[in-house]
C-alpha cells in the first residue's frame, strides 16, 4: 500500500476514569488510571498501520523514558520513526479525564512537541516520498504549513484534522485536499453552527470536507456542495478520546 506520512504529536497520555467531572475545589474518587502513549499524530499513525498501511510518523519527543516508550510502541506497530526527532524538553503529555458516560475532558502540555519549529531534511524527504500526508494541529502552525507546502510541491494528497482549533493564516487551507474537523472545529473555522453549512464552506474551491458528528455520523462535501450524510455504525461508547484520530487513520488507510 502507498506510504502515509503523519506529521503530528506523540505524547504520553495520563488517563483517569471517574464518575463525573469535579466541581471547582471538589475532590472525587476515581475508578481507574493508566499511562499510555498517545497524541493525535501517534493515534492516527497507529490506526492506519493496523489497517495495513505503510506509515512514517514525523514529530518530536524528549530524550526521556516517555520518549523511549513512544519509540518502543512505533517499533511494535511497524511504524517508521526515522522522522521522529529528539528534543531537550520532556516528551509532551496529555491529561485525560474520562467519565462513566464515555465523554472526556483533555488538557495537553506540549513539551517537546512545541520544540519542532522547522522540518528536518529527513522529515521533508519522507513527506515528498509519501502518497498521503496527514496533519493534526498539535504542532506549531508554522511547521504544519511547512509540511503542507512540501507536500503540495511533491504532489502529495494532504489531509488536515484542525484540532485543537487554532487560528490559521491566510491561504493555509488552499494547500489542503481534505479537511476532517469535528463539529466544534468546523464551527470555529467557519462561524457556522450548522455542520452542513460548515462543510459547504470548508469544501469550497475544490476541497473535500468531512465534518464528523459522533453518533450522528459525518457530513461529506466537495467543492462547496454537500454530497450526503454518512451514518455512524452503532457502538457502545467506552471512551471518546482518540475516536476522531482513529477515524482519520482508518479513512486514509482505506484511501
Amino acid at each position: 500500500m502507498n506510504r502515509i506520512a503523519v506529521l503530528g504529536s506523540a505524547t504520553m497520555d495520563f488517563i483517569v476514569r471517574q464518575p463525573r467531572l469535579p466541581r471547582p475545589g471538589e475532590t472525587l474518587a476515581g475508578s481507574g488510571f493508566s499511562i499510555e502513549p498517545g497524541g493525535s499524530g501517534l493515534n492516527q499513525a497507529v490506526a492506519a498501520a493496523r489497517l495495513g498501511a505503510v506509515v512514517d510518523l514525523l514529530g518530536m519527543v524528549g530524550a526521556d523514558p516517555h520518549g523511549d516508550q513512544v519509540r518502543g510502541l512505533l517499533v511494535s506497530e511497524s511504524i517508521r520513526d526515522d522522522g521522529l526527532e529528539w528534543s531537550s524538553k520532556p516528551t509532551g503529555t496529555t491529561h485525560v479525564a474520562v467519565v462513566d458516560s464515555g465523554e472526556n475532558s483533555i488538557v495537553v502540555v506540549p513539551g517537546a512537541t512545541a520544540d519542532l519549529t522547522s522540518l528536518s531534511v529527513a522529515q521533508r524527504a519522507s513527506i515528498a516520498a509519501a502518497a498521503f500526508l496527514v496533519l493534526p494541529c498539535e504542532l506549531p502552525v508554522a511547521v504544519v504549513a511547512e509540511g503542507l507546502a512540501v507536500a503540495r510541491a511533491a504532489g502529495v494528497f494532504t489531509v488536515l484534522t484542525p484540532a485543537p482549533a487554532v487560528a490559521l493564516p491566510d491561504g493555509f487551507l488552499d494547500l489542503v485536499d481534505l479537511i476532517v474537523p469535528g463539529r466544534l472545529e468546523a464551527a470555529h473555522l467557519t462561524g457556522e453552527s450548522d455542520p452542513v453549512r460548515a462543510a459547504e464552506v470548508l469544501s469550497a474551491r475544490g476541497r473535500w470536507a468531512i465534518v464528523t458528528l459522533g453518533a450522528e455520523g459525518s457530513v461529506v462535501a466537495f467543492d462547496g456542495a454537500v454530497l450526503g450524510l454518512a451514518p455512524a455504525r452503532p457502538a457502545r461508547v467506552v471512551d471518546r478520546a482518540a475516536a476522531g484520530d482513529t477515524f482519520v487513520g482508518a479513512l486514509v488507510a482505506r484511501l
